[in-house]
């Protein structure tokens, strides 16, 4: 048996050290970025005040022509510049204008080892008091246990996968074929599901795909034992969400408005992909540095 060669040892030796020097600064610039969005949450103290209804609805007819909106919604901010029930308030505006509205209805307690059952109808959405409100009044849930859309109106996803998250041919990926409307309304930062998405389809360096066996419990009453695919990160991560919504203002895809201090986000899901993936693409940690 032959012994490897010297010089490829020499080699094989430098390339991981490289490996591992790349891996240590890119991780350096993962954890100052989170370190440095912690402080900014910390310092932030937003004063939203009264503020008129008028001047709202004039926002929210700007984008009354699409059919469907997916919206992530602060409200907290909404109740200081209305002074009413935020999410009452806010729906009635939406259903006003538009036949279907979409929000996240994301579980990722599914990903535990002791939570891993999605139940359609029960299953309360973690990230939001607008999501686990709005449980109650929508009219269909997709079938994704990790990461699951919830729709208000007619707007469904028809032929798309639900059992690969991000698959290319998965809800998500229909939103942007359809370049679908986005509100962030009342949000502390911008919020977009899409990021998720466009993170997994261009494969960044501290995302891999995870598989999670449970059970799916559908409105029927039929239980199913699934094996569902969705990303799991690598390493402690934190988008910067300041950095990338000054990108997406520069690349004019992103419009935003401040009425005394509420704040209303308004961008499209391909125009969103479009304007960051060739920065994604320049450098693979954009989103996280």
């Amino acid at each position: 048996m032959e012994l490897p060669n010297a010089s490829h040892r020499g080699k094989s030796r430098i390339a991981t050290a490289i490996r591992i020097a790349e891996g240590r600064y890119q991780r350096g610039r993962t954890l100052r970025n989170r370190a440095a969005m912690v402080v900014r949450r910390k310092r932030r103290n937003p004063t939203v005040g009264e503020v008129s209804e008028r001047a709202f609805d004039d926002v929210l007819d700007v984008y009354a022509d699409a059919d469907t909106v997916f919206v992530h919604v602060g409200l907290r901010d909404l109740r200081r510049a209305f002074d009413r029930d935020p999410y009452a308030f806010l729906l009635g505006r939406l259903d006003d204008r538009f036949e279907s509205v979409l929000n996240p209805g994301f579980t990722p307690s599914f990903r535990s080892v002791d939570g891993r059952v999605y139940h359609k109808r029960y299953s309360v959405p973690k990230f939001g008091a607008f999501s686990r409100l709005f449980l109650e009044d929508c009219e269909y849930r997709t079938d994704d246990p990790t990461n699951s859309i919830l729709v208000k109106g007619p707007y469904r996803f028809p032929g798309c996968d639900h059992t690969d998250t991000w698959a290319e041919d998965g809800c998500f990926a229909r939103l942007d074929r359809e370049n679908a409307r986005y509100l962030n309304v009342g949000t502390d930062w911008l919020r977009s599901s899409q990021i998720h998405y466009l993170e997994s389809r261009l494969d960044v360096p501290y995302l891999e795909t995870a598989a999670y066996e449970g059970v799916i419990c559908r409105e029927d009453g039929v239980h199913e034992e699934i094996t569902h695919p969705s990303h799991e990160y690598t390493m402690p991560v934190t988008w910067n969400r300041p950095k990338i919504r000054n990108d997406l203002e520069q690349a004019g895809v992103l419009e935003e408005y401040d009425l005394n201090g509420l704040r209303v986000l308004a961008f499209r899901a391909r125009d969103l992909r479009e304007a960051l993936t060739p920065l994604i693409l320049e450098d693979p940690y954009y989103l996280v540095t």
